[in-house]
């Protein structure tokens, strides 16, 4: 490691196995970058609690209102390829303060929505600026921290990522009880003032660097590519059409075209060949497994204490708390884990606990005692907070620092894909189940449990990644010693 990385910023170096104090540009960049990812990660799943009085309110099926949160995951997904370069072209600072602002906007726009149309494309529009916030803070705090204080500083900002999906659930049921649906949305104007007051106020401004052109076509082919896949497994789900597997074959047609030309033109949105190193690309391939069980979750929990169980909105965020406190607990300690264990191993930890996790909600029934219930939820919190910014926290660490710009925006696609094809799928394949149930709580069940499996299956994927991660990294580390000791066999006495 280089001196300027074991340095602190009065000169001093760590102890040994130490990582330098966090100064206090990290510490304002971190209160940024929370604020901002709060926003955006909160409004992944602050309308998931409302998906069933939405439907009914708009006179709609579930598979048509999921789209609600489908669309905004999509969109966040397609505004990540462009979120390096804005970085680059306008500065990091001004990149993330526009991006908040447009969100905050969005959510205006969404609160004002007259129909399920209208509201589903006011959500992408607000998905457009919440994929720029989290890239672009993460540009922002890698450039602040330096790679020695990484793991610490990622595991601080992972507490958005992980707890904020969780509890935007609990904050949609008490809005819908006290207010309706249009407050879930209203909320964010004034937290997302506050948040630009924020960026404004803390964050040192940057000077914009040079940036190529911004590969509009290339940004085309890989947003509509992956709109084609969500909405083609989605329809897979239900009905196996000459539609469904056109959207499927155009999806992957485009996607595979993005990486053509990715790969010939100069100045592509991002560098793919970042997955050629083993620790990067396993990274990514737990990354998206980690999040389609995390985001089934989110789902599918809300609409089975609705659906089977008879809960109110408000009764159905206080049972989803479980998640959320073992999700805190294991980002309080990931970071610290980290250090100790490495990324991989730790990943593959939380993996396990995930996929433990997941095997009694395929066994539950319409009156399975809630403390069961909330044991199951709480582990499969933890196991999330354990694994997924350590996945994420791996593939930056594998890397030059100088690629961080294309990693962040990889990462954040990988997981939102995750996210949006789960969402899709599951619960296509739930509203399938229901229509050919009756009005009985336990053939309700029935449908869950179907759709549970899927979930199970996308937890025993992600363990099979994070056990790759954790290898790739062993061999890593290995080939890194070798290459010490043959330096220092040629080094002159």
């Amino acid at each position: 490691m280089t001196g300027r990385h074991r340095e602190t910023r009065n000169g001093r170096a760590p102890g040994p196995g130490r990582a330098p104090r966090l100064g206090p540009e990290v510490r304002r960049a971190a209160t940024v970058v929370i604020l901002g990812a709060t926003l955006s990660f909160l409004d992944t799943t602050i309308v998931n609690v409302a998906l069933k009085a939405l439907a009914s309110d708009f006179g709609t099926s579930l598979d048509t209102i999921q789209w609600i949160a489908t669309a905004y995951l999509l969109a966040v997904a397609a505004a990540l390829p462009a979120s390096g370069w804005a970085a680059r072209r306008f500065g990091a600072r001004r990149a993330y303060t526009t991006a908040v602002v447009l969100f905050t906007l969005a959510s205006l726009l969404c609160a004002l929505a007259q129909n399920e149309g209208q509201l589903i494309a006011f959500r992408a529009l607000q998905g457009l600026g919440g994929g720029l916030i989290m890239p672009v803070g993460q540009i922002i705090l890698a450039r602040a921290a330096g790679p020695a204080n990484l793991p610490r500083v990622m595991a601080v900002v992972g507490v958005p990522l992980v707890l904020a999906p969780v509890f935007g659930p609990f904050a949609g049921g008490l809005l819908l009880h006290f207010a309706d649906w249009r407050w879930i949305f209203l909320v964010n104007l004034p937290v997302g003032a506050f948040a630009v007051l924020c960026a404004l106020r803390l964050l040192a401004p940057d000077r914009p660097q040079e940036a190529a052109p911004l590969d509009v076509l290339g940004l085309a082919a890989v947003s509509l590519g992956m709109a084609g896949l969500t909405y083609g497994f989605g329809e897979a789900g239900r009905d196996a059409s000459a539609g469904t597997f056109f959207a499927l074959g155009a999806g992957a047609l485009l996607l595979l075209l993005f990486v053509v030309r990715t790969l010939r033109i100069p100045h592509p949105l991002f560098d793919i060949r970042l997955y050629r190193d083993p620790v990067f690309r396993a990274a990514s391939l737990t990354t998206v497994f980690l999040a389609m069980g995390m985001y089934a979750g989110m789902v599918l929990m809300p609409l089975y204490f609705q659906s089977v169980r008879g809960e109110d909105p408000v009764a159905t965020g206080v049972l989803l708390v479980p998640s959320s406190i073992g999700a805190a607990a294991a980002t309080w300690l990931s970071g610290r884990v980290v250090e100790r264990l490495g990324g991989g191993r730790t990943a593959l930890v939380g993996a396990a606990l995930s996929l433990a996790a997941a095997v009694p909600f395929v066994l539950i029934t319409a009156d399975t005692p809630y403390a069961v219930v909330a044991a199951a939820m709480g582990v499969s919190g933890f196991g999330a907070g354990l694994s997924v910014m350590p996945a994420m926290t791996s593939a930056f660490r594998a890397l030059d620092p100088q690629k961080i710009s294309d990693a962040s925006p990889q990462l954040n696609m990988a997981q939102r894909l995750g996210g949006s094809l789960a969402t899709a799928v599951f619960v296509a394949v739930l509203q399938n189940g229901l229509d050919e149930a009756d009005a009985t709580a336990e053939q309700r069940m029935a449908a869950f449990t179907a759709t549970f499996r899927w979930s199970l299956g996308a937890a025993a994927l992600a363990a099979l990644t994070a056990l790759l991660l954790a290898r790739a990294q062993r061999r890593a580390r290995h080939r890194g010693r070798t290459s010490r000791r043959r330096a220092a066999g040629r080094a002159p006495a």
